[in-house]
């Protein structure tokens, strides 16, 4: 096992810290939530008590288990004690038991400290916005990256392009169709059904689907939601699908990248750029095996892109960054991050692509922080996937 940043943050930063808020992990499905807690409490000094809410139907099952951490500190005389919670998404009104609980133990003076872990981050941020506002602090974990994926099981560059960042499915790319049916039952599939499909009012479910399953196969393309549309059995209009984008990206699977430029109202009415969270979601879909990719100087490039993408994607949310793309007529600059008040302009080209000059044309008309060219004759991929973004920046 390997020692993730998030570790640190919450060995160091949070538990061992005053009890100020409750603090909340939440990231995609099958990146490492539980196994980071484990790790955690190896090596902590507090008291604690792990619960886990998976088959809880009973709505008084939070305030039953508050009272037993209680009683425990008061009985063994402990002065602080660690509570933790997984699962916890699937109570009922869980938010609105554990801001009463969480308040009478402030107005009581117990040091009761809470950790909160969850499978469905939607499911967990909508009852972190609807009850516990000013009451915890949020632990983002992201997709594993391409160092920490050959730092665990010593892949090169050219496999993590290909199969993304998924722990749990890394012992399977031996076997590719077994590979691709774990990727889409026991991750895509549970992540639609479980998350976005119980946090919103979704009419057309089918629909869904297959706006997640095009969105895969589209990474790093542009397409209008009304030309989407036409490739759907199941046709909905485009704000349906702009609706439904929208949730599959706060799920961490595939967003619709906007267009970058000063004006609010254009960035909204841009054509979508799709974009994957891990590309092992768009090799899940695809019928190209990893030698046949590896071959297509072409589609390879889009591979690369679609992993820098990915990067970009996941690490922009953990240091909350903001990643578009920009076009202007047949110019074009693959990723647009923004920061601060500042951008740095991100350019992606691998072996067999031709150089266009949309990152001089985007350069002199928005003098970004940095002008960066990917590539052979820029920063190395290898390189640019291991890099802290917020050095771009300085």
């Amino acid at each position: 096992m390997i020692e993730r940043t998030e570790y640190e943050q919450l060995l160091q930063s949070r538990l061992n810290e005053p009890r100020h808020f409750m603090q909340v992990i939440i990231g995609p499905r099958q990146v490492g939530k539980t196994t980071l807690v484990r790790m955690t409490l190896e090596k902590i000094n507090i008291p604690y008590s792990i619960h886990t809410a998976d088959t809880v139907k009973d709505k008084g099952w939070l305030s039953m288990i508050w009272q037993q951490e209680r009683l425990e500190m008061q009985y063994n005389n402990q002065p602080e004690r660690l509570l933790i919670i997984d699962e916890v998404q699937k109570v009922p009104n869980w938010s609105e038991f554990v801001k009463k609980e969480w308040d009478d133990d402030t107005w009581n003076n117990v040091n009761l400290k809470v950790l909160l872990l969850g499978s469905s981050r939607l499911l967990i941020m909508s009852g972190l916005s609807e009850s516990l506002a000013g009451r915890y602090e949020l632990i983002k974990m992201t997709h594993w990256t391409y160092s920490e994926m050959q730092e665990a099981f010593g892949w090169d560059l050219n496999t993590y392009i290909y199969y993304g960042g998924y722990p749990g499915a890394a012992h399977l790319i031996g076997q590719p169709s077994r590979w691709r049916a774990y990727v889409k039952t026991s991750i895509a599939e549970p992540s639609i059904t479980k998350d976005v499909l119980e946090t919103s009012n979704i009419y057309k479910p089918a629909l869904l689907k297959q706006v997640f399953e095009l969105g895969c196969s589209y990474s790093t393309k542009l397409l209008s939601y009304t030309k989407l549309i036409g490739q759907l059995q199941d046709a909905g209009n485009a704000t349906t699908i702009a609706a439904y984008m929208q949730l599959l990206s706060e799920a961490n699977l595939v967003a619709g990248l906007q267009k970058y430029s000063k004006d609010e109202a254009r960035k909204r009415q841009s054509i979508p750029k799709f974009q994957v969270f891990n590309n092992a979601l768009l090799n899940a879909y695809s019928r190209s095996s990893f030698d046949k990719a590896v071959c297509d100087p072409v589609g390879w490039g889009k591979q690369v892109e679609s992993a820098v993408g990915a990067y970009l994607l996941s690490q922009a949310e953990l240091l909350d960054m903001q990643l578009w793309y920009w076009r202007e007529k047949n110019e074009e600059v693959d990723f647009i991050l923004e920061w601060d008040g500042e951008i740095v302009a991100i350019e992606v080209k691998s072996n067999g692509e031709r150089m266009t000059t949309g990152l001089t044309t985007f350069k002199n008309a928005y003098h970004p922080k940095q002008s960066i060219l990917v590539g052979p004759e820029g920063v190395s991929l290898e390189t640019f996937l291991r890099l802290d973004l917020r050095k771009l920046f300085e």
